[in-house]
């Protein structure tokens, strides 16, 4: 509920604070007095767009503050909870506007940007006037105020989880499709690149051994020579029998040498060990450069195969294997595409059928509260006197969708036998308030939590049927809270708060005030509207009469 709002330098607006109530809070005036200001001031705190300039002339800024109070469980609740905002009882929203157009807005003190204010907007206040397209003229929500009025809420949900289903189905085959069909337009290429690596077998590592090799064997015939003399230096003929001599002499005249020849004795034995150790690696290296020619071809061979399909592919001689268990894969996905797109399109076939279950059910659940919304609409037209008037919704295909294939449109005629049409286009402007009315009368359902404003939804009527509007007011507000910007007595009689827009000018400014009413100045004020700028006592009885129906 809208409890309070200050308004400070917008427009024609100086100083203005209002203090509104739960019911009918009904704002009457001359016009031009400035009623529509206060709802430019509401729905610019609210954050929805309209006019550009609203800072009144000379002022540095203008300011809105908007409190409304948060029962438990109220929609903006959760909006709060999303932005990351506490959550309290009172809710406070202020918005500021420079003289050079900069906008900032906080809530509860937290400063916040203008999309959290228009979701907060949508669970706090509904705006209904013959010039709103946000409303229930816009052809485009009469699908959604359906489903509202229908409680499809969990067959919409059921809808929307089968589409998402759907679409994920369709995705996966059209994706598993592009991937068969990119890998058949190389097929040629990837057969017998694939039969080439799988006839080469190439291992991780086979590269540099292989180079080892060959390289080796290149020089073996150069070293050899070399290798062949030094191992005969080493042999008995060389080294290994001159140390064998020095210590077969050493050996005889160790005895008379009172010890002194222990520890050379020691380091030539060991000598001899680390002698024996190299002639045994050199005769391993002898041996290792002892091959065959063929075997250096055949080295090279390998080693030049493997080369070449690495320069072929563009990977390294180690990445060969890896890029050939790649080439496989991709074949494989080529030879079992086939199986797999045909469970693909069974799970799409599957899918499209649960959507189809799901979107019929809410085609069902559509038809039937179309029917029911039909007939409530009958009973309220009657007591605005349009009881002749029809009002049909109708539903046609669309597109398949989340939320299913239905198109809704609320359409109206407004004579026997003629054709329908839509809401906005059929009726005059007298006509459409009533139609509005009644539409929202039987969509509105208890706790929504929602302060609806309507801005002159009587004009063009008068008399009984003002009246009838008037009741249709009263009885929305019964629950909730209404604000009713009207020109009409009969309406402005049945209000429970009523407020007077005036205009004040002097000889260099105009402002606009908001006066609250005590019941003396409401029945002059309803007078004003029956008679005129002439009040007289007649229109004084009329006003208290229209007061105490």
């Amino acid at each position: 509920m809208l409890r309070g709002l200050d308004i400070s330098d917008m427009l024609i607006i100086d100083r203005l604070s209002l203090e509104f109530q739960p019911g009918l809070n009904v704002l009457t005036g001359e016009t031009g007095a400035g009623k529509s200001i206060l709802l430019d001031a509401l729905g610019f705190v609210l954050g929805w767009r309209g006019r550009a300039e609203l800072v009144r002339a000379g002022a540095a800024q203008g300011e809105v503050i908007a409190v409304f109070d948060l029962p438990a469980g109220h929609p903006a609740r959760a909006v709060l909870t999303e932005a990351g905002l506490p959550e309290e009882d009172e809710l406070i929203l202020r918005r500021i506007n420079t003289a050079d157009g900069r906008k900032t807005a906080w809530v509860n003190d937290r400063r916040v940007s203008g999309e959290v204010l228009r979701a907060l907007s949508d669970t706090l206040v509904e705006l209904h006037g013959q010039n709103d397209d946000r409303g229930l003229l816009n052809p485009r929500g009469h699908r959604q105020l359906l489903d509202m009025f229908a409680d499809a809420a969990p067959l919409i949900e059921a809808s929307r989880a089968a589409w998402r289903a759907l679409s994920h189905s369709r995705k996966a085959l059209d994706a598993a499709q592009a991937r068969v069909a990119e890998v058949k337009a190389e097929e040629d290429f990837l057969r017998h690149a694939v039969a080439e690596l799988d006839k080469l077998s190439p291992e991780p590592g086979e590269e540099a051994v292989l180079d080892a090799d060959r390289r080796l064997m290149q020089s073996a015939e150069k070293i050899r020579t070399d290798i062949a003399r030094a191992l005969q230096a080493l042999s008995f003929e060389g080294a290994e029998g001159s140390l064998s001599d020095a210590m077969r002499w050493l050996q005889g005249v160790e005895a008379k040498a009172e010890g002194r020849l222990d520890a050379p004795l020691a380091a030539l034995e060991r000598a001899m060990v680390e002698l024996g150790e190299a002639q045994s690696g050199v005769e391993a290296c002898l041996d290792a450069l002892t091959f065959n020619p063929a075997r250096l071809e055949e080295v090279e061979e390998r080693l030049f195969a493997i080369r070449g399909q690495a320069r072929k592919h563009n990977v390294l001689p180690d990445d060969l294997g890896t890029f050939a268990m790649g080439l496989r894969a991709r074949l494989d996905l080529l030879d079992g595409g086939a199986k797999g797109i045909k469970a693909l399109q069974q799970a799409v076939t599957e899918a499209e059928a649960a959507f189809d279950a799901a979107a019929a059910a809410l085609t069902a659940a559509r038809t039937k509260a179309a029917k029911s919304l039909d007939l409530a609409m009958v009973a309220e037209l009657a007591p605005l006197k349009m009881e002749r008037a029809v009002f049909a919704t109708e539903i046609t295909p669309a597109e398949p969708g989340p939320d299913g294939r239905d198109a809704v449109s609320f359409t109206v005629a407004t004579n026997p036998g003629a054709p329908p049409g839509p809401l906005n286009k059929i009726a005059s402007g007298g006509e459409l308030s009533r139609f509005l009315l009644a539409l929202k009368v039987c969509l509105t359902q208890a706790g929504e939590g929602l302060t609806l404003i309507f801005d002159e939804i009587d004009r063009g009527v008068g008399g009984a049927t003002a009246d009838a509007v008037g009741r249709r007011l009263v009885d929305l507000a019964r629950t909730g809270q209404v604000l009713v910007v009207t020109h009409s007595p009969q309406v402005a009689a049945l209000g429970g708060h009523h407020w007077r827009v005036e205009k004040r000018q002097d000889s260099d400014s105009t402002t606009s005030t908001v006066v609250p009413l005590a019941t003396l100045d409401r029945v002059d004020e309803i007078a004003r509207m029956l008679s005129g700028d002439r009040i007289t006592d007649e229109a004084r009885a009329a006003a208290r009469a229209l007061m105490s129906v």
